[in-house]
């Protein structure tokens, strides 16, 4: 990962007005950002046509736009890039379904060799989710449970440890180990809906 405290400095200074923070700032998170988005692109259906690269510019270009900002930690910094990332493959994901008037929409495969922060688990192998209906299922997560839902956000697509996670929310690890559980099985009773 990035020097913290650099990120740190610069991120106190972009939500301070230092518009030329951001463009010190994506220098020393750039690699971090391509391994977060290429996590999620290992999870598409082989011929994505996004690619690592782009993703991250796609969120560049979300950044350069906006005028007032307020993070509070590099790891809140990470978890909002993860939840740009997650929108704009979802979104992606949504004009593809569009274009093909209802066809067949990328695919995520879960499977627990790919990945340790897996969705489902070491039980559960190789299942087929679609992108759009899993989150689908997450925003109705949220309105069960918020917390829930942002432990899944940060621990599947922000790649986030039990650990940080806990420091994000500003909870326990324990808490985060019990709420993941609990949102799993939710995730799969609902995706498992015909």
């Amino acid at each position: 990962m990035s020097d913290d405290r650099d990120v740190t400095e610069l991120l106190d200074a972009w939500s301070d007005g230092d518009g030329s923070a951001l463009e010190e700032l994506i220098p020393l998170v750039l690699d971090d950002l391509r391994r977060i988005a290429g996590s999620f692109l290992a999870r598409e259906s082989p011929g994505h046509t996004l690619e690592p690269t782009a993703l991250v510019n796609e969120i560049y270009l979300r950044l350069v736009g906006r005028r007032t900002v307020q993070w509070e930690s590099r790891t809140q910094f990470f978890a909002t890039m993860a939840q740009l990332m997650r929108r704009i493959l979802v979104d992606h994901s949504r004009r593809r379904k569009a274009i093909k008037k209802g066809g067949d929409v990328q695919k995520s495969v879960f499977d627990e060799t790919l990945d340790t922060r897996t969705l489902w688990g070491p039980a559960i192998r190789a299942i087929d989710v679609d992108l759009v209906a899993l989150d689908d299922a997450l925003q109705s997560l949220a309105v069960v449970d918020l917390r829930q839902a942002r432990i899944v956000e940060l621990r599947y697509f922000g790649g986030l440890t039990i650990e940080e996670t806990a420091r994000a929310l500003e909870t326990s690890p324990t808490t985060v180990k019990r709420e993941w559980n609990t949102a799993r099985l939710w995730l799969l009773r609902e995706l498992d809906r015909p």
